[in-house]
């Protein structure tokens, strides 16, 4: 019998075949797609009380707590921007258990700080989702399963009703059977300081948020009711080390009119925070003993969509905010109020292209009583693949 010694180099290559060979099997039973769009925003915003300066994120889109208040003068600003722009590369595996695998990866450009505007206008991308689905169960980085992404409006602006809207992306575990759904997600707390005077985000959870949902679908639609329990928490490694549970709930639906729609959503709870229009108010307050005070807030959305033919849609949408604030606690230059009401129209020559412009008005007051106002005109091109 003749022995076969195998050199070094033999045995790399016998190893890279039998990878690529694995490799192509899995291939073979993997499908690829590739999809997104290109948007450009042109974006004219006046302002009541002051204009937000240059870079500020709430130029490119709306964000409730920032709309100027308590200023002298009337303020304009236009701005153009194609920083919506997304990609999305995702696969499907038929297992050999029967079982399929799916994945998700998800990029945009509306990271900050903002990119310089003199001379490239170079925005540097950013994760939004990174999923990886499995017999039921996600794990990775989306939408928070206390958001309802399906009743958000058809808008030009990159949330729309913003200020009743629960609009949060994070990681989690979460498993889905039917309607029901239930996660383990990323925690985070924002603290108001005692007597007010700015924002803490303090990275101090001990234990994730859980959150649970229920959505029950239909030809008309559907209704979705969630609930959120969280763990507010703060040690600044010296006097403070508090923990608070807050709970909240969230209420949801989608109408179906013929061609038309109105979605509708509704929350309100304790120490909702940053779920709830953009973190407009914190979780938590600090009191005079140090100790952690769930903040309570509410709002919701409506909004109707109207499809005029094949080629034009308009949606006119109202959203609110509200914050029940212990002013002795968090003084009054807090927010107490926004909303905002924004109506469109938007052309479709095909399906994939689309044309728009879009109104809107929106108002903020602080607990002092100051406010101020913001009416914003923005056209928008977008091509989706």
């Amino acid at each position: 019998m003749r022995t076969i010694t195998r050199t070094p180099l033999a045995c790399l290559i016998g190893t890279l075949l039998s990878a690529s060979a694995a490799s192509a099997s899995v291939l073979d039973d993997t499908k690829f797609n590739f999809g997104g769009y290109v948007k450009l925003d042109a974006i004219a915003s006046n302002y009541s009380d002051g204009t937000l300066p240059s870079g500020n994120i709430g130029r490119d889109f709306y964000i409730p707590g920032l709309t100027p208040v308590g200023g002298n003068d009337e303020g304009t600003a236009f701005d153009m921007h194609a920083r919506q722009t997304r990609f999305n590369f995702s696969s499907k595996t038929q297992l050999e258990n029967g079982k399929s695998l799916a994945t998700k990866i998800e990029l945009d450009f509306m990271a900050t700080p903002n990119g310089d505007e003199r001379v490239s206008n170079s925005y540097s991308p950013r994760l939004r989702i990174a999923t990886i689905e499995y017999d039921g169960w996600l794990f990775g980085q989306t939408w928070t399963t206390f958001q309802d992404v399906a009743v958000l409006p058809d808008t030009l602006d990159f949330i729309g009703a913003t200020d009743g809207t629960i609009f949060v992306r994070q990681a989690m575990i979460r498993y889905s059977n039917g309607g029901f759904q239930i996660a383990l997600e990323n925690p985070e707390t924002t603290v108001t300081p005692y007597g007010g005077g700015g924002r803490i985000v303090t990275d101090d959870n001990s234990v994730p948020d859980l959150v649970l949902r229920y959505t029950h679908k239909a030809d008309w639609g559907h209704v979705s009711g969630a609930a959120l329990v969280r763990q507010l928490a703060y040690d600044d490694g010296g006097l403070i080390d508090s923990t608070e549970t807050a709970a909240s709930f969230s209420i949801s639906a989608k109408f179906n009119i013929g061609k038309d729609d109105i979605k509708l959503m509704y929350n309100a709870g304790s120490g909702m925070g940053r779920y709830l229009g953009i973190n407009t108010a914190n979780g938590a307050v600090i009191n005079a003993n140090g100790e952690l005070e769930a903040i309570d807030s509410s709002g919701g959305l409506i909004a109707y969509r109207h499809l005029w033919n094949d080629q034009w849609r308009s949606t006119i949408s109202y959203s609110w905010f509200e914050a029940d604030n212990e002013v002795a606690l968090t003084g009054m230059g807090v927010t107490e109020t926004t909303s905002s009401v924004r109506v469109n129209a938007i052309y479709s020559p095909t399906k994939a292209l689309s044309f728009g412009l879009e109104y809107s008005h929106a108002e903020r007051e602080l607990e002092n009583g100051n406010d101020g106002d913001m009416d914003r005109l923005q056209f928008s091109a977008k091509y989706a693949f």
